[in-house]
């Protein structure tokens, strides 16, 4: 009985043996493949060692010269002091990495070779088990393998696979460089195929049912021996666009698109960008010489990678929404000819259609960097909803013409925290000016469905950090005098008169310039009861409202009590009354666009200007503007709509405003 029971335990051992060895050797396997086999990231790594080396740089720093305005024939634009601006120092443009990804970069040095492969495994957690042969040697002359992360086959669902362009880049002086891509057919060939390479995986592997597309790159002379203009023309980076829209700043598509758009799928494009395409900077904001800036406010587009569908509306036939919008901004553009533009948030539409957020932003601002424009702008509650975070959101809106969005500082609650501030146009270049930017956030509590899809239940709040940053920025603002009168030093004829010449001496005082704030979501305040006006005893109120509910958050940390309201534009007892902050300007709710004053401060909705966002059939799509006049005194807005009509309008500080009590 004894040796029949250790004989049966000794024969499951063995039938156990086989499966137990499998799993443990497959268990080995996995390890020498994601943990074992990556590099190690010695210090020849970290700090790439070798005749190619690189220090790392900032973008931030890589800014060119701020362009001088367009000379539009006007002097009253122009200003008089851009020959004491500061140039920024400029970054020696060999010293950026040849051996990362990152078409922010204004890269000079060319590609030796391209390669496309296909990989069952994402890259982004495989390494580079999928990355072309090479050898040391080869490295150090046709330089490093550099995969473009952006998988061609996202379009075409889970069974097409990872399919991604590697290529190779150098600053040797005698290696051929790439200077021409195409895309052929499988029975298609280069006009003069001694000079062109094929890479030998299509560029639609592992897509059923489509024709083979192959890439074919042109190599010319090596950089040593191209001229100046030819350097200018050669391949300098490789990036994936999705959707039907133009793409990033400097680059150009290539033809025909790897992925034909569909009705469950976008197109997938290739870019490139020949030579070096570094974004025009914004000038520094001014007023004019006759005392006027003006601001437009772009509120909630909610674009998409695709070209957007159109909601509420009833113009006929509506397609391509986002498309619409960008003609309806340009349009306003030209009739207003604002000096700055700001998106006060939800410029992605997040919900699963902005799943690729540099696509869709490479489309956001074009309306306003054709017109070459400054603009700022701050986060709503959407932009992060498609998982990419606002911190590469801000990276990528810097690198686009005229960009004036900073991220702010690390220890301050969320992203997008800045001030800007407005300057005189004559030589004194003072502050007369300021623009607050915060983050309202975007939720706050949410739950998880069976799915793992995140639904929100509360939106976020501007938190205490927000409030001590703001009062922090605020109490560095210089106080100036008051209604402030340029510099008279120089004979500048007519060019200096002034409505304000009315203004009595008396009326003079010694305070920090006026201010507007915007962020996205209102706060509770917003919704309160409105001051009356002393001279008439009605409520200032204007405009339409309760068309939808509240958007406000539940919490607050009291960002109007203990921010706004502490704020004041001077230490003067004769001014104790008057805050620094006249205007918050705000987005989020599509179809409420009334002004209402609070304890002093205006609080504005921006109106939903998209056809790509939710309104309401019969509300025409507008567009807030804040005409700001008499160098900062005076600040009037109104409101211009789709058909042009103009409306609404009411000046909320200055001569004609009504008063505090």
């Amino acid at each position: 009985m004894v040796s029949f029971t250790c004989s049966k335990f000794l024969r499951s051992l063995r039938s156990m043996c086989a499966p137990i060895t499998t799993i443990i050797a497959f268990s080995f396997l996995l390890t020498y493949i994601f943990i074992l086999y990556q590099p190690t990231r010695g210090p020849g790594l970290i700090q790439r060692l070798g005749w190619q080396s690189w220090d790392l740089v900032s973008m931030v720093d890589q800014a060119t010269m701020p362009q001088r305005p367009p000379d539009t024939g006007n002097a009253d634009y122009t200003v008089d002091w851009w020959n004491v601006s500061t140039p920024e120092e400029s970054v020696d443009l060999s010293s950026l990495p040849l051996d990362v990804w990152s078409p922010l970069l204004p890269h000079e040095t060319g590609l030796s070779e391209i390669k496309v492969v296909r990989c069952v495994i994402d890259p982004e957690i495989a390494g580079d088990i999928c990355a072309p042969d090479s050898t040391s040697e080869q490295d150090a002359i046709r330089g490093k393998w550099v995969r473009v992360p952006r998988n061609l086959n996202l379009e075409g669902g889970y069974m097409s696979g990872y399919l991604n362009i590697y290529y190779r880049r150098t600053r040797r002086q005698d290696i051929d460089l790439i200077t021409d891509i195409r895309l052929l057919s499988e029975n298609q060939r280069p006009d003069s195929p001694e000079d062109w390479h094929q890479a030998e995986v299509s560029l639609r592997s592992g897509m059923m049912r489509t024709p083979p597309l192959y890439l074919w790159y042109k190599t010319g002379k090596a950089s040593g021996d191209m001229s100046v203009e030819e350097r200018a023309n050669i391949i300098t980076e490789i990036d994936v666009l999705y959707g039907e829209d133009a793409p990033w700043y400097g680059f150009q598509k290539l033809e025909p698109p790897t992925l034909e758009q569909t009705a469950k799928a976008e197109a997938t494009w290739i870019t490139i960008r020949k030579g070096v395409k570094v974004p025009p900077r914004a000038p520094p904001l001014h007023f004019s010489h006759s005392g006027k800036f003006k601001i437009l406010q772009v509120a909630d587009l909610h674009f998409s990678v695709s070209q957007g569908v159109c909601r509420d509306t009833i113009l006929s036939p509506c397609e391509h929404s986002d498309n619409l919008t960008n003609s309806l901004i340009t349009h306003v553009i030209d009739q207003e000819k604002p000096d700055l533009i700001v998106f006060s948030g939800d410029q992605l539409n997040g919900q699963g259609s902005s799943w690729d957020a540099k696509s869709v932003l490479a489309k956001f601002a074009r309306a306003v960097t054709e017109k070459r424009i400054p603009w700022a702008a701050v986060f709503g509650n959407h932009d992060e909803e498609d998982g990419v975070l606002k911190e590469q959101q801000v990276a990528l809106m810097k690198g686009l013409p005229y960009s004036l969005v900073e991220k702010g500082p690390k220890d301050v609650h969320g992203v997008g925290n800045y001030v800007l501030k407005v300057f005189s146009p004559d030589a004194s270049k003072t502050h007369i000016l300021t623009l607050y930017f915060l983050d309202s956030g975007s939720y706050s509590k949410g739950v998880l469905d069976w799915f793992g899809f995140f639904t929100p239940t509360e939106y976020d709040w501007i938190r205490q950090s927000q409030i001590d940053w703001f009062l922090q920025e605020s109490a560095s603002i210089k106080q100036i005098e008051r209604p402030f009168k340029p510099d008279t030093g120089k004979d500048l004829g007519s060019v200096w008169e002034r409505q304000a010449d009315q203004l009595t001496p008396s009326s003079r005082k010694l305070a920090k310039p006026n201010a507007l704030l915007f962020y996205h979501i209102p706060i509770p305040e917003t919704y309160s009861a409105p001051d009356l006006d002393p001279r008439t005893g009605k409520a200032l109120d204007t405009g339409l409202t309760g068309l939808e509910p509240h958007g406000n958050p539940k919490k607050n940390d009291g960002f109007f009590e203990k921010g706004i309201l502490k704020a004041m534009e001077s230490v003067h007892v004769a001014n104790r009354d008057a805050h620094e902050v006249k205007v918050i300007g705000n987005g989020h709710c599509h179809i409420t666009e009334n002004c209402r004053r609070v304890k002093g401060v205006w609080f504005c909705f921006g109106g939903g200007g998209s056809y790509s966002g939710y309104s309401k059939i019969g509300f025409d799509r507008r567009f807030r503007i804040y005409d700001i006049s008499d160098f900062g005194e005076t600040i009037r807005t109104y409101k211009r709509t789709e058909k042009d009509e103009i409306v609404d309008e009411m000046i909320l500080a200055g001569i004609g405003a009504p008063p505090l009590t």
